[in-house]
């Protein structure tokens, strides 16, 4: 099993041979793919699923907030720079007014860069969280469809073996049903030969199975 190689030194040389072999490989992020969902509706789920789940669902969330972020600092910063270019044409006139607006704009500039530093480094790491924990996820679903796929194999290796007992004794009852039927053919017809069908009507003497051996006349 997956969870269970996953422990001490074992897991640890298990998980590298994991990644050697998934390496280049286009792991599809598993919470997004609705293939997967349908997994855990037909067998239910785990603590652990759940708690990737939540902790995946929650970086794919800060992901696609980082990203807005940075287009609105990148539109906020736009807008500012322009405001700045337009109020050129008045830096000569004096006004400490225009010299406050552009004194605030520079500083919001300043602060859109340091914002947007952040969002980048964040938008840089988030990619290999989301990797990390979309593998782990990966090998708690393998391990949950490993669990279900061998205790399904038990049963059918168990009914299989019933099936093919029960085989044998159907044959071996099949014969002996074949066998008890041609001796009450046989029985009955020595007896109707013998004694006659009126003989055997006394003593109740009918055959069922199957149809009556044919009575002789005269």
């Amino acid at each position: 099993m997956i969870g269970r190689k996953n422990k001490g030194n074992k897991g640890k040389r298990d998980d590298k041979r994991y990644r050697a072999a998934l390496a280049g490989r286009d792991i599809p992020v598993l919470t997004l793919d609705n293939k997967w969902h349908k997994l855990f509706t037909q067998m239910g789920s785990t603590p652990e699923i759940v708690r990737l789940t939540e902790k995946l669902n929650e970086l794919l969330k800060q992901q696609g907030k980082v990203t807005n972020d940075m287009k609105d600092i990148h539109r906020l910063k736009k807008r500012l720079m322009g405001e700045i270019v337009a109020s050129m044409d008045e830096i000569e006139s004096d006004s400490p007014e225009v010299d406050r607006k552009m004194e605030e704009n520079r500083r919001l500039i300043t602060e859109c860069n340091r914002k947007m530093g952040e969002c980048r480094e964040m938008d840089a790491a988030l990619p290999k969280e989301i990797q990390e924990v979309n593998y782990k996820l990966m090998l708690a679903t393998m391990e949950i469809c490993y669990d279900r796929m061998k205790k399904n194999t038990d049963v059918i290796r168990e009914i299989d073996e019933w099936l093919n007992k029960t085989r044998v004794e159907l044959k071996k009852q099949v014969v002996r049903k074949q066998e008890s039927e041609t001796e009450n053919f046989n029985l009955y017809s020595y007896m109707h030969d013998i004694f006659g069908s009126e003989v055997l009507e006394i003593f109740d003497m009918q055959y069922n199975p199957g149809e009556r051996p044919p009575v002789k006349k005269g």
